[in-house]
């Protein structure tokens, strides 16, 4: 295959040879940009820890229990031996629930024991007051990754993935004392379960919405329409005393409740959370086990093998002990002058920012000094925190426990911590990442952004690379992040993360017409594995916009500026080679646009772009002015 004209295609020109040879791992959905990096990381720290494990010489008592519980994950002879009993001990607990009187019970144990229920309560941050905590109620997740997949014309998809779903769970039923009929049986209820469920709960496009998730409703009310739980002794149980009003992230499914959750459905229920409860425990259990609780996701994703024992067991222990690995990481990955480098380039950036701002076409003066108040307030958190979370001092146990065991107590430790906190502080200092990850955010409820140490390498951040490829890489990166203060999201918190409109009604109301834009830039196109849902992506694709607007400003403006390479290093840090399979599934729940058009479709809304490549209309990147979003 010839490589295309960078006028017809800057993706694959740019990153075509390389796709042509990439190699996709056997336990990978995806290789190049991000995950390759994650790759690195994942290797590094798989022979960090097994040299403080062979050693001895382990930095801190944090570190020293996820290397006890990576030793218990990777004892693949005493998981095999346990087989599937762990599992069975903890969720034929439900099957025993005679009725609803006996679950009412029993509710707070199976709320702190992360048990499979019928709904989720949480704490979280307050979006009106992101100083306090609030009690947040959501509806469980669907069998199937995204509701759409249950709509009229989806059948066929349905159908094929259900029945992926349920030869899963017939071989790990299989594993257990029940008859043949009885697993058979209790598959059948579980998706009869689940396709009430799909009925009431969001789809990935409506949770994309995040003020959407704000529904307060009196303590009252929420738990009428929840009977025949007994919400209100729940919320005592758990809290001491009930709240006055719970924050009800999904309406619909609330007011439905009664038609998914009552006597006539109780053994539905049960057998709902029984499969399900079992095969989320599959990981830690034995390998034939873990291979057959994963296969579901492997198929989904065009994932070849699962990961051996070793990987699995880095990944298991990296996300308990998240913050301390990534404080290890940091510290001993990350220098001092990349990290100086990087916090100087934000600081740029925002400051290019705040004139941008100023010289906006389409806001008023008012609306432009609550934006440069908010941009003035963004806390920066850059490589990794100073030190972990309290809740890591609570992550012991005593030695002679397997993975399963150890899961299970540190998940109800994590889980009481969680509820212990909804009459303290919110505290704004924690990180929404760890130091090892290779990503980057912002927290619109916090109005922070995170820059993990791991995402700072090349492609994205070298100083060893041109200020124009950094710009192009981690610089785009940076003013994307920033620009989330201002999506369509963002856009509707304060400076301090509140839910609160600082626009004026003018102001908004074009900043919508711009949003509907940018959906309509992206909704529809078609790809060989699925047409985009402009409406999912948005808010992404308008911190990519913002993110390219402001570090372009910054190019103009730069000494040997080298807009050829800015480009090429954009498009080198959007290359990725992945299973048919995973793009297809992104497609439905990923609220990122395909690496593809990240790559390909942002440069078109700018002038440089045409003037550094000479773009004319007869090229296929080339995008008419009328055409052309552009916002921040």
């Amino acid at each position: 295959m010839d490589k295309p004209r960078i006028q017809d295609d800057l993706y694959y020109h740019v990153n075509q040879e390389w796709l042509e040879q990439a190699v996709i791992p056997e336990d990978k959905p995806t290789t190049g940009g991000f995950a390759d990096l994650a790759v690195e990381v994942e290797k590094n720290l798989i022979g960090d820890l097994n040299e403080m494990v062979a050693s001895g010489n382990i930095p801190n008592d944090h570190l020293r229990y996820a290397c006890r519980f990576y030793e218990a994950v990777k004892d693949v002879k005493a998981r095999n031996k346990a087989g599937i009993r762990p599992a069975l001990k903890k969720h034929n607990k439900i099957l025993k629930l005679a009725n609803m009187n006996a679950f009412n019970r029993n509710l707070k144990e199976l709320v702190l024991s992360n048990y499979v229920l019928p709904f989720s309560i949480d704490v979280d941050c307050d979006m009106k007051d992101t100083n306090k905590h609030c009690v947040m109620l959501t509806g469980p997740s669907t069998i199937l990754p995204d509701t759409t997949y249950y709509q009229q014309g989806k059948e066929q998809t349905h159908d094929m993935m259900i029945g992926l779903w349920s030869q899963m769970a017939a071989g790990i039923l299989a594993k257990t004392r029940l008859s043949a009929e009885e697993q058979a049986s209790f598959i059948q209820d579980a998706i009869k379960f689940d396709a009430i469920v799909a009925k009431l709960v969001k789809s990935s496009e409506e949770w994309a919405d995040y003020p959407a998730m704000y529904n307060p409703m009196t303590t009252r009310r929420v738990a009428s329409l929840l009977k025949p739980i007994k919400f209100r002794r729940l919320l005592q149980q758990l809290f001491g005393q009930a709240p006055e009003r719970i924050i009800v992230a999904d309406p619909r499914f609330l007011k439905g409740f009664s038609v998914l959750f009552n006597e006539e459905n109780f053994e539905l229920y049960k057998h709902w959370a029984f499969v399900k409860g079992l095969i989320s425990s599959c990981s830690l259990l034995s390998e034939q086990l873990r291979d057959l609780g994963g296969s579901f996701s492997r198929a989904l994703s065009g994932i070849a093998a699962m990961p051996n024992p070793e990987k699995h067991a880095y990944q298991t222990v990296s996300r308990i002990y998240s913050e301390p690995l990534g404080i290890f990481y940091g510290r001993k990955y990350f220098g001092e002058e990349a990290k100086a480098d990087v916090v100087a380039m934000v600081k740029d950036i925002i400051a290019t920012y705040k004139v941008r701002v100023q010289n906006n076409d389409f806001l008023s003066p008012e609306t432009k000094e609550k934006a440069i108040l908010k941009l003035s307030t963004i806390d920066i958190k850059m490589g990794y925190p100073d030190k972990p979370r309290p809740i890591y001092d609570k992550f012991v146990f005593e030695e002679g426990l397997s993975a399963y065991e150890i899961m299970q107590k540190l998940l109800r430790i994590d889980a009481e911590d969680r509820f212990s906190k909804l009459y303290e502080p919110f505290d704004r200092t924690q990180w929404g990442m760890p130091g090892h990850m290779v990503n980057a955010c912002y927290n619109p409820f916090n109005n922070d952004i995170c820059f993990p140490a791991a995402i700072l390498q090349a492609p994205f951040y070298s100083i060893k690379q041109t200020k124009s490829q950094n710009l192009g890489g981690i610089g785009a990166v940076i003013g994307h992040e920033i620009s989330h203060a201002f999506d369509n999201n963002g856009a509707q918190f304060d400076e301090m993360g509140n839910l609160k409109n600082w626009w004026t009604k003018e102001d908004f109301k074009k900043f919508g017409q711009k949003t509907k834009a940018m959906i309509k830039e992206f909704d529809g196109y078609e790809l060989p594995w699925g047409k985009v849902n402009g409406t999912l992506v948005v808010s992404e694709n308008i911190a990519d916009n913002g993110g390219m607007a402001v570090t372009l400003e910054i190019m103009r403006n730069l000494k040997g500026a080298n807009f050829e390479e800015y480009f090429t290093n954009w498009a080198k840090v959007w290359c990725m080679k992945a299973k048919p399979e995973y793009l297809s599934l992104l497609l439905s729940v990923d609220v990122h646009a395909p690496a593809y058009l990240r790559a390909n479709m942002q440069p078109r809304n700018f002038d440089e772009w045409y003037s550094t490549f000479g773009v004319t209309k007869k090229d296929k990147m080339y995008l008419a002015p009328n055409r052309r979003v552009g916002i921040w």
